[in-house]
């Protein structure tokens, strides 16, 4: 008899958290984790296109959102923990100097691409697009900038690029759970971006129980050195 497999639909954010709890939680509930990662909004538009999840792990905005539309079970949310955007490079790039407004402009203008997820859906793309046009270099890096579905392939595509002189920006769990992707450091003061995620179970959960018992694992005391490695604060 196959394990049951639970269904869940998360941010990207959250996705090498997941992966490290995985085993811990099969062992304790002999229940095997499924699903899709990718920008919080795109999971939304998913879950509410009728797509099947147990658990949702999106931006407290976004499950705040969904309770009231009844999506989600009332009572069942629990946060997880707080993200922050920052700069990557790749792996044994210089880190570039990003500590405040002027260093960051500067960055982004000598970078010969820029990645970063996507500018309409994803957390960390929309407040980098916003960013970008704060510092007053959009039509400066409007021909550099490389956006991507979701912050997790916008640091593959990054850690793969070959030559020149690129940098990208997304949530710092995403940069930490990317190979070849190197975390300079959070966006700055007056510029960064510090989310919440949250999980929650779904009203039409097929596994409650099982979602009920991954929520409390991923925000619970005994995960909190995952939460840590994996980028939460």
């Amino acid at each position: 008899m196959h394990p049951q497999r639970l269904e869940i639909l998360s941010g990207g954010a959250a996705q090498g958290l997941v992966a490290a709890l995985a085993p811990r939680f099969k062992a304790e509930t002999d229940c095997e984790i499924g699903g899709t990662f990718g920008a919080v909004g795109a999971m939304r538009d998913k879950l509410i296109g009728g797509a099947p999840a147990d658990l949702l792990i999106l931006t407290r905005r976004l499950i705040d959102e969904l309770a009231v539309e009844g999506h989600v079970v009332p009572g069942s949310a629990a946060d997880i923990g707080c993200v922050l955007t920052a700069v990557a490079v790749r792996q044994g790039d210089p880190a570039p100097a990003v500590g405040d407004a002027a260093g960051l402009r500067a960055t982004l203008l000598a970078a010969d691409a820029i990645y970063f997820p996507d500018p309409k859906l994803a957390t960390a793309g929309i407040h980098f697009a916003a960013v970008i046009d704060r510092l007053g270099i959009s039509t400066d890096v409007a021909g550099r900038l490389k956006t991507f579905p979701n912050g997790a392939t916008a640091m593959r595509e990054l850690a793969a690029a070959r030559g020149g002189r690129p940098i990208g920006c997304t949530q710092v769990t995403e940069i930490l759970n990317t190979p070849g992707a190197q975390l300079v450091a959070p966006l700055p003061q007056g510029y960064g971006l510090a989310t919440i995620y949250t999980a929650a179970v779904c009203t039409k959960a097929v596994l409650p129980e099982e979602a009920r018992a991954l929520a409390a694992l991923l925000a619970g005391e005994a995960a909190r050195g995952a939460r840590v490695r994996a980028g939460f604060t």
